[in-house]
C-alpha cells in the first residue's frame, strides 16, 4: 500500500508515509489519509522515507494538504526525504512552505 497513516498516541500528530511513487495515482488513498474526519490534528508529518519519485501532481497534494491543515498556519514537517526528492522540493521553492527535515 503506498499511504499509510499513523497517529500519535494523544491524537495531535498524524504521520503519513508514501511509499514508492508519489504521483497522480496516489491521489485519492492521500486525500483520504488526511480527512480522516479527526478534528484534533494539530500538526501531520509527511514521512518519505520510502518515497522514489514526486511529480507536479504531488506538489499540488501537498498545497491542498497545507490548505487543509490551516495555510500559513499549518504544522507539517516532510521528512526523510532522499536527493531527487529533496532536490525537485528545494526548485520548487516548498522550503518556504513546509519544514523539511
Amino acid at each position: 500500500m503506498p499511504i499509510q497513516t499513523r497517529r500519535s498516541d494523544d491524537g495531535q500528530t498524524l504521520t503519513i508515509k508514501i511509499t514508492g511513487r508519489f504521483d497522480f495515482s496516489t491521489h485519492q488513498a492521500f486525500r483520504d489519509a488526511y480527512e480522516d474526519g479527526n478534528t484534533d490534528t494539530g500538526h501531520y508529518v509527511i514521512d518519505m522515507t520510502e518515497t522514489t519519485y514526486l511529480d507536479s501532481s504531488a506538489l499540488g497534494m501537498l498545497l491542498l494538504l497545507r490548505d487543509y491543515a490551516g495555510g500559513d498556519a499549518a504544522r507539517i514537517h516532510i521528512e526523510n526525504c532522499n536527493g531527487d526528492v529533496r532536490r525537485i522540493l528545494a526548485i520548487s521553492n516548498f522550503e518556504q512552505l513546509f519544514d523539511i527535515r
